[in-house]
């Protein structure tokens, strides 16, 4: 599924639904840098290519149906550096083989490369969410 290079900071979260969606972990996985951080879920955060295909082959198992809107992006750095913010629900099966839904409102910086395409340096899908360890208060 990858496409042609990510254009714009709000290209890279819309491909990323689209590649989940599609349950095509590659084209997911290639819209991060290599050392790029994933927070799986709260209180677990994940470093590197390996880590996140690993984290992400999750989501792709639940053979999701992935529905993301953009609602605010930020350009700093000379605007090769951008914070978006989105929000987004996903619908899926477990591995009970039970109906579940999540949602959440995402927070992620991404940069531009130097081809002029854009991709994750860290992805919080679970925003201020994303930030609670566990036992935090």
């Amino acid at each position: 599924m990858r496409e042609l290079p990510t254009r714009t900071p709000e290209e890279v979260l819309l491909l990323l639904a689209r590649a989940l969606t599609a349950g095509d972990l590659q084209s997911a996985v290639a819209l991060y840098e290599p050392e790029a951080t994933f927070v799986a879920q709260p209180g677990a955060v994940v470093t590197g290519t390996e880590a996140i295909r690993e984290a992400l082959s999750g989501f792709v198992a639940l053979k999701p149906t992935f529905d993301l809107k953009v609602r605010k992006v930020f350009r700093a750095g000379g605007d090769d550096i951008a914070l978006a913010f989105s929000e987004w629900t996903l619908a899926g099966t477990g591995p009970d083989g039970e109906t579940m839904s999540m949602s959440g409102q995402g927070s992620d910086v991404v940069r531009q490369q130097p081809d002029g395409s854009w991709l994750f340096v860290i992805d919080n899908p679970y925003g201020h969410a994303g930030a609670v360890s566990p036992g935090d208060v």
